[in-house]
């Protein structure tokens, strides 16, 4: 980076990293400050986080997932020094920005993905509706094609009738069992 100070001003700026270091290298970002007695320049690193529901081997389970893979956020003030620290940490591959001057991410980004990351219990989100046909994606009722009788918004359940032996049969399923046809 050419010897020019850049304005003193606190920012958030994104780093790129390699997929699948982005929690390392947070922590020896987080290490490196401390050692180096920059936290008057560099005040926080977050790898953002959010809850997601997912099933897997029939059981719904809340799983943490990286909303930017490959990417870190810095919140700091760009001197020189500060630069020379973040860019030479293990697994930081540089900048997100136009050549090697960082491009600071905009407040209303911040506030929208820190929203997104405080979400405490991750939703259901139930996109069909009663009436609508759907097909099943998962269980042992996988590949069969049904109608949606019902929907317990508050559990992520749903009601599908599936035609078996010439009838309509209630099958009770979790939301993510299901795809809108």
């Amino acid at each position: 980076m050419p010897k020019q100070q850049i304005e003193q001003q606190r920012d958030w700026y994104v780093i790129h990293t390699y997929s699948g270091y982005e929690d390392s290298v947070a922590k020896n970002l987080k290490q490196r400050i401390e050692s180096l007695g920059m936290e008057d320049k560099i005040f926080n690193v977050i790898v953002p986080k959010e809850k997601k529901i997912k099933i897997k081997e029939g059981k719904r389970r809340v799983v943490e997932e990286k909303i930017y893979p490959g990417y870190v956020l810095v919140e700091m003030i760009v001197t020189d020094d500060s630069w020379y620290v973040v860019r030479n940490t293990p697994n930081v591959t540089g900048f997100v920005g136009a050549g090697t001057t960082p491009v600071p991410v905009s407040n209303e980004e911040i506030q929208v993905l820190q929203k997104k990351m405080g979400v405490d219990t991750p939703q259901f989100k139930i996109d069909v509706m009663v009436g609508d046909s759907v097909k099943i994606t998962d269980g042992p009722f996988k590949d069969f094609d049904g109608k949606v009788s019902e929907i317990d918004e508050a559990r992520g359940k749903v009601k599908v009738l599936v035609n078996m032996f010439g009838r309509d049969t209630p099958v009770e399923l979790d939301s993510l069992q299901i795809k809108k046809i």
